[in-house]
């Protein structure tokens, strides 16, 4: 039996937060508009300095998940005026299909809740993917026009949104 723990990032993780990171810009290259050569082009100063100040602000939820200990995936959730975005939501293959992804999300989504915010919004790749499909199993809805993401024109991003309980977002 494997346990997880989703939890916030802590300022001095920086390491574990770039890792996953760029496992996730390698791993699934078509899922994000940041590439892989520029995130490994970042020195470490940037990483440490980019993670402190996510974690000192009151807008942003940086998360980890972890299993057995391990850095295991990552989610990010930032308040823009009552509107909360999710992005970074990746899961290391090793540790796929054990809900992970979805308690990420679920806990982005609890915090949305508890800031009061109408809806949380995302971009996922227009294919049939498994996280296309979570998403739709949490509630996301597509709304607007697919767009060829940035720096990965071959793709188009589908935005999504969950309304929140009382919102108008």
């Amino acid at each position: 039996m494997h346990t997880f723990l989703i939890r916030s990032f802590e300022a001095g993780e920086w390491a574990a937060w770039r890792t996953l990171r760029l496992a996730a810009l390698a791993d699934a290259p078509y899922a994000f508009s940041a590439s892989l050569a520029d995130a490994q082009a970042r020195p470490d100063a940037t990483w440490a300095a980019l993670l402190a100040k996510t974690v000192a602000s009151p807008v942003d939820l940086p998360l980890l998940a972890e299993c057995d200990g391990q850095p295991a995936g990552l989610a990010w959730a930032q308040d823009n005026e009552g509107i909360v975005n999710a992005y970074q939501v990746w899961v290391a293959p090793a540790y796929r299909g054990r809900g992970i992804a979805q308690a990420l999300m679920e806990r982005g989504i609890g915090w949305a809740r508890e800031r009061r915010a109408s809806a949380v919004e995302l971009g996922v790749t227009k294919l049939d993917t498994p996280a296309f499909r979570l998403y739709q199993r949490l509630g996301f809805e597509a709304w607007g026009a697919a767009v060829p993401m940035a720096n990965r024109p071959a793709f188009e991003e589908q935005p999504m949104r969950l309304r929140l309980d009382g919102g108008s977002g």
